[in-house]
């Protein structure tokens, strides 16, 4: 008897299980094909459509590949992308996504000045002066709550991951950006629920995307308001109330809003939930302007998602060190931080805005938007042209790392420019017009 064999069940997600079950065991390994839609219906006595519905469902979650006449095979997962600089590289990195290391405060001031009695099991897991201030910052925000409780927790996607395991299980569908964030595809992904895209446009998240999600039955939503990674946009006050129109009659969804970019973003916050709604969290790192080895971040949420996320940090962190909190309190209320705060957040709009002036005027038309990055459309694929710009000593990010379904967003790169002088900025637009006319294999594509 052969593996194929032992698939079982009557409907798609009893046949998607079973599949899924079959790889856990060893059963079904990387490569294998599966049965044809024809041959496991008529197996298992089922419609062709519930065949297709469970395939389907399998590669959303990225548990198989479809090759066409290749068939359905068992997926090899690819090694999974991460944020950062990359290892023992001697290119210039410009596809890191992290912060100027240079405008990130020195802590060393406030390290000696935080020192209190020690903090004991079962003591409030807020310090008491970070929540006074946290609770000023989150409330400017979601003033639409009559009540909201303060959660403090490792960083956003700590956050983001236990606030989806409080309300999913495995299988349920999240609506995400596409192109989307690394760390909440991969929080999705590796969470086995099903990432569901939702395009964005130059004003965020689009509105018959997210109409489309909610009719298929996500179980949460989650969204960047303003300097959305990778593309930088933004939402505006029209969209932003298209969007909460479309949640009003889905008030239990649960809508998380990661707001990472905050104290650095030229954007206001608009949110897309309204007033009614049940099932909420905004969620706000510091790790952008205070460093990301500052892993923490508060979430504002409805009393009963707070609840269930104290639940979820009792049996494991419990809470983020006191320590940590008040460091962060004394370097978000230090006027000479808030100052260089500011100043950072206009030197990386500046640098960003300078290099899409150059790609711009060399006929790679780029808008500069809100975030560390830009997000570069090309006429050709950015994993080809990645390949022609390392030959000249870059190191870029296709785009192709960010994109859920929409083949558009491949046809990109993401560039972290804001420590290039201007020199280095032009030299790098055009190195990548280069790039893109030797992977287009002609020199006369674009007109300059």
């Amino acid at each position: 008897m052969t593996s194929h064999d032992d698939i079982a069940g009557s409907s798609a997600s009893e046949i998607a299980e079973s599949i899924r079950e079959l790889r856990d065991r060893g059963m079904l390994r990387p490569g294998d094909v599966l049965p044809s839609v024809r041959a496991l219906a008529e197996r298992l006595s089922v419609n062709r459509n519930t065949v297709v519905a469970a395939y389907r469902h399998l590669a959303q979650a990225g548990f198989v590949t479809s090759r066409g006449r290749g068939g359905t095979r068992i997926a090899d997962p690819d090694p999974i992308a991460q944020e950062g600089y990359a290892p023992d590289t001697v290119l210039r990195d410009v596809g890191t996504g992290n912060p100027d290391p240079e405008l990130i405060p020195d802590p060393s001031r406030a390290l000696a000045s935080m020192a209190g009695r020690p903090v004991l099991y079962g003591e409030p897991i807020i310090d008491r002066d970070l929540e006074q201030w946290a609770h000023a910052w989150m409330r400017e925000a979601v003033d639409h709550a009559h009540e909201l409780r303060l959660t403090v927790t490792s960083g956003a996607s700590d956050a983001i991951e236990r606030l989806l395991a409080q309300a999913l299980t495995r299988d349920d569908a999240v609506a995400l950006e596409d192109p989307c964030f690394l760390s909440s595809m991969n929080i999705v992904r590796q969470g086995g629920y099903r990432p569901v895209a939702i395009p964005v446009d130059a004003e965020g998240m689009t509105v018959a995307g997210l109409r489309a999600a909610l009719a298929g039955g996500v179980r949460a939503v989650v969204c960047t308001p303003r300097a959305q990674n990778p593309t930088g946009a933004s939402l505006s006050e029209e969209r932003a109330r298209d969007l909460r129109a479309e949640l009003a009659s889905h008030p239990y969804v649960l809508v998380i809003e990661d707001d990472h970019f905050s104290m650095l973003s030229s954007q206001p916050y608009r949110s897309v939930i309204g007033p009614g709604h049940r099932r909420w969290a905004l969620v706000r790192s510091v790790s952008k302007f205070l460093g990301p080895d500052m892993c923490l971040a508060v979430t504002a949420s409805d009393p009963v998602t707070a609840e269930r996320l104290a639940m979820r940090l009792s049996p494991g962190t419990t809470w983020v060190s006191h320590l940590l909190q008040r460091l962060v309190h004394a370097l978000a209320t230090d006027e000479d931080v808030v100052s260089g705060i500011r100043r950072a957040a206009a030197h990386y709009a500046d640098r960003n805005a300078r290099v899409a002036r150059s790609l711009t005027a060399l006929g790679l038309p780029t808008t500069a938007g809100d975030g560390l990055s830009l997000w570069v459309p090309l006429p050709v694929a950015g994993s080809a042209v990645v390949p022609h710009l390392m030959r000249r000593g870059w190191l870029a990010r296709a785009g192709d790392d960010f994109v859920l379904s929409d083949g558009a967003g491949a046809r990109h790169l993401r560039l972290t420019v804001h420590d290039l002088d201007d020199a280095d900025g032009d030299r790098l637009a055009s190195d990548v017009l280069a790039a893109v006319r030797s992977a287009h294999g002609s020199h006369g594509m674009i007109d300059r």
